[in-house]
C-alpha cells in the first residue's frame, strides 16, 4: 500500500495574482484543501518538499498528513496540480480531505519485470497498458501495480485480469485488455519468410527439371 507522507501547511487568506505570485517567489505553494461536508480551506505548502515527494513517488496520486499551523495532521488526497507551462514548476495543488468510508480514484504506474523467453527466443516485448485508472479507499491505494513477464513467449500476452490488483482495487479497464505482448522481431519474421520463399522456389524448380529430362 502507498505509504502516507507528512507535509507542514499554513492557513493562507484569498489574495489577489499579485500576492500569490509573490508568495511563490518565497518558495510557498498556494493549494486548497477540500471535502465533502466541509469548507474549502486554502493553505500554502512548501514547494520544494511537495516537488521533493513527487520526483521519490512512482505517480502523483499519493496520500499526505496535511500538519496544518502545527496542529492535528489531516490526511488528504494530492487531488491534482498545475504547472508553469514555460518553468516546469508547480504553480497549485489540491488536495482532498480523506474522511471515513470515502473512495478516490488515483492513477497509478504498471510495472513489469524479467525478461521474457520469447525475448531471449528474439521477440520483441511491448507494454502497451503504462498507467492504469483505479477506484479505492485511501487506505487501500497501492503505490504501483507490478508483474512478472520471464514465462511470456512469443505469441504470449499479459492481460488487465492476469495482474494482481490488492483486494478493494477497482480498474477501469476490462479484464481482457492487453497490457503487454512478445511480439515476433521484424528480423525473425523476414528470415521465416525468406525461407519459405526458398523452400516454395526448390519445389517449383523439382517439376521443371523433371519435365525437361522427360522430354529429352
Amino acid at each position: 500500500m502507498a505509504k502516507t507522507q507528512t507535509l507542514e501547511a499554513t492557513t493562507r487568506k484569498r489574495t489577489g495574482s499579485g500576492v500569490l505570485k509573490q508568495m511563490r517567489r518565497d518558495g510557498d505553494l498556494p493549494s486548497v484543501v477540500y471535502g465533502k461536508g466541509s469548507e474549502n480551506l486554502n493553505i500554502k505548502v512548501s514547494t520544494k518538499a511537495l516537488t521533493d515527494m513527487l520526483a521519490q513517488s512512482s505517480s502523483t496520486s499519493i496520500l499526505i498528513d496535511l500538519e496544518i499551523d502545527g496542529g492535528k495532521a489531516q490526511t488528504a488526497f494530492l487531488q491534482s496540480t498545475q504547472y508553469n507551462a514555460l518553468t516546469g514548476s508547480l504553480v497549485h495543488a489540491d488536495f482532498l480531505a480523506v474522511t471515513e468510508g470515502m473512495k478516490i480514484s488515483a492513477t497509478i504506474p504498471v510495472e513489469v519485470h524479467g525478461e521474457p523467453v520469447g525475448v531471449k527466443a528474439g521477440g520483441l516485448i511491448e507494454q502497451l497498458i503504462r498507467d492504469l485508472e483505479i477506484s479505492c479507499s485511501p487506505k487501500d491505494l497501492p503505490e504501483r501495480i507490478e508483474a512478472n513477464i520471464e514465462h511470456l513467449e512469443v505469441g504470449d500476452s499479459l492481460t488487465i485480469g492476469e495482474l494482481d490488483i490488492p483486494a478493494g482495487v477497482e480498474v477501469s479497464l476490462a479484464s481482457d485488455v492487453l497490457v503487454a505482448i512478445v511480439n515476433e522481431s521484424r528480423a525473425t519474421k523476414s528470415g521465416d519468410d525468406e525461407e519459405e520463399a526458398a523452400e516454395g522456389a526448390e519445389g517449383e524448380a523439382a517439376p521443371a527439371a523433371e519435365a525437361e529430362g522427360d522430354a529429352k
